[in-house]
């Protein structure tokens, strides 16, 4: 068994030991940077859920295997740019990376142009960092109003938290958000932290590092 599929099974056996519903969680394999080399024996394997940070990326990687499986699911995890959301759109099946009314309405537009609907979180911010992506707290609810006017799809909230402090403060805080909200998908935790995101209700989590090993 090549070790990128025995990684994956041993992030399903961690969570399984959570006692979470099992079902429901989603594991994102973050492939960005990787060739398709890498990743070839978890899509043999039967894996569908990967993740890309890049739009030109993961065109260049993704189109034909995507053209040839369409069940494999793609899910744009790094912030996106309006001038990308065209090739974005029709490559996509997920963004986790809504931030702005503008974005919204760029991808609404293109939504139309195309006859597809995209699966879309609202990044939010909630450690305020300037070097990240994602809406400040006190504008999410103007996003999601605007966003649900525009008939896009939000199905959940996505964070990231600052990597100096307790993630599980920030994913309880975007737990409690997304119930609010009455959404039922949540995408948070990430490689070092995804059984904390698991404890507090995460559906979708975004692991790279523990599958695929180290980025050079």
């Amino acid at each position: 068994m090549h070790n990128t599929v025995q990684n994956l099974i041993n992030i399903k056996n961690k969570i399984k030991e959570t006692n979470k519903s099992y079902n429901v969680i989603k594991i994102i394999a973050v492939s960005k940077t990787f060739c398709l080399e890498k990743i070839s024996p978890l899509i043999d394997y039967g894996h569908l859920d990967y993740g890309e940070n890049k739009v030109q990326e993961a065109f260049e990687k993704w189109s034909e295997i995507k053209a040839k499986k369409p069940d494999i699911k793609l899910h744009l995890i790094g912030g996106l740019q309006t001038n990308k959301v065209k090739v974005a759109i029709s490559l996509f099946d997920y963004i986790h990376s809504l931030d702005s009314t503008k974005l919204a309405k760029k991808i609404a537009d293109e939504e139309l142009k195309q006859s597809k609907k995209i699966k879309i979180f609202i990044q939010v911010n909630l450690g305020n960092e300037e070097q990240k992506s994602g809406i400040r707290l006190e504008k999410l609810d103007e996003l999601y109003k605007y966003a649900i006017k525009l008939n896009l799809n939000i199905i959940g909230l996505m964070c990231i938290p600052p990597v100096s402090e307790d993630a599980s403060l920030y994913f309880n805080q975007l737990k409690l958000h997304n119930k609010r909200l009455g959404l039922k998908e949540l995408s948070m935790g990430m490689s070092g932290d995804f059984i904390k995101a698991i404890e507090n209700d995460a559906t979708f989590i975004r692991v790279g590092s523990n599958i695929f090993g180290s980025r050079y």
